[in-house]
């Protein structure tokens, strides 16, 4: 039996992210809903967000995200051998994401599934591709998380509707000498999974709000802490904290108890929404983009959403 050849660590090597063109502001959803601006932002902390038209699908923002990704890694698609689709809103089950979006991006007989871990689900992708390339099953995995939360709210509930919305964001993880993206700590809180449910295909999304932002806001912190701890890293030394894109009131908590003040703190959410597993690697790749954080610096991810599901990570800023 031969052993494979494996990596001392796996890294992030580029990173892209895709919004939907079409931006809804708070006044537009009061012109449908008991709600206004004041309401929403004081609440939930969004201003805006992105809604995806029906003619342009998950697959589709998976696709310009991956690509974009794979442009800010230098690789060609034929280096690629592994895609990981973080998803938890197709409108089908098969064929999934990762297959169609490798096909696209011209990906030759990739390694390809999808993930569903809600909104750590990015996270929880991300960890598999660093295994995966340490392990030696894969060289160069690109990882998407994409969401279209638009088709599966009901756009008359104030308590969902002013909260998601869509878009995609994408990594590719590759070889390193030294280690890019530290240990996962990962689990789950299924005594409350019915907190984020959609109960079937003819109901819509329904989220108890306090008992979710209650049990983010006293458990998290310390899966963040313990994530900075088994990387090596002191939380003074992160150059960022990007957290899953939840809510404002959720994230400033957290990051209050995580003692970084330095980091500077992804705060998308306001204009983007909440989209779930595509909502750190949005709020991470449009950081780098406005050059609000360094290539080479330090950044605690932390996901957390339905299941009740949560995982954090160091990485590097690629």
């Amino acid at each position: 039996m031969k052993i494979p050849d494996v990596a001392p660590g796996g890294r992030i090597l580029g990173l892209g992210h895709y919004q939907p063109a079409n931006i809804v502001t708070n006044d537009d959803l009061a012109k449908n809903m008991d709600t206004n601006d004041e309401w929403i932002q004081s609440r939930v902390g969004i201003k805006e967000r992105r809604v995806a038209p029906d003619s342009e699908s998950l697959e589709d923002m998976a696709t310009i995200a991956g690509g974009k990704a794979l442009a800010a890694s230098g690789l060609s698609p034929e280096e690629v051998d592994l895609v990981i689709v973080a998803t938890c809103t197709l409108e089908t089950q098969i064929p999934n994401a990762s297959a169609v979006v490798a096909h696209r991006l011209g990906i030759k007989a990739p390694g390809a599934f999808d993930v569903n871990a809600a909104c750590a689900g990015f996270c929880y992708a991300l960890a598999t591709a660093s295994a995966a390339v340490r392990g030696g099953a894969a060289r160069h995995v690109l990882v998407i998380g994409a969401e279209k939360l638009s088709q599966w709210v009901d756009w008359t509930d104030r308590s969902t509707a002013v909260i998601f919305a869509d878009g995609a964001g994408a990594a590719v993880v590759g070889p390193s000498e030294t280690p890019g993206i530290g240990p996962v700590v990962w689990g789950s809180a299924g005594d409350k999974s019915e907190a984020i449910a959609i109960k079937d295909r003819d109901n819509f999304l329904r989220q108890e709000g306090q008992t979710v932002f209650r049990w983010a806001t006293t458990t998290l912190h310390p899966v963040a802490l313990e994530a900075c701890e088994r990387a090596g890293v002191d939380p003074s030394e992160l150059a960022a904290f990007v957290p899953h894109q939840a809510n404002l009131r959720i994230i400033e908590a957290i990051a209050r108890k995580l003692g970084a003040d330095q980091a500077v703190i992804a705060r998308d959410i306001v204009h983007a929404g909440n989209t779930s597993a595509a909502s750190i690697p949005l709020a991470l790749s449009r950081m780098l983009e406005r050059g609000e954080v360094r290539s080479g610096g330090l950044a605690l991810l932390l996901g957390f959403g339905a299941g009740l599901t949560y995982a954090g990570q160091v990485v590097e800023i690629p």
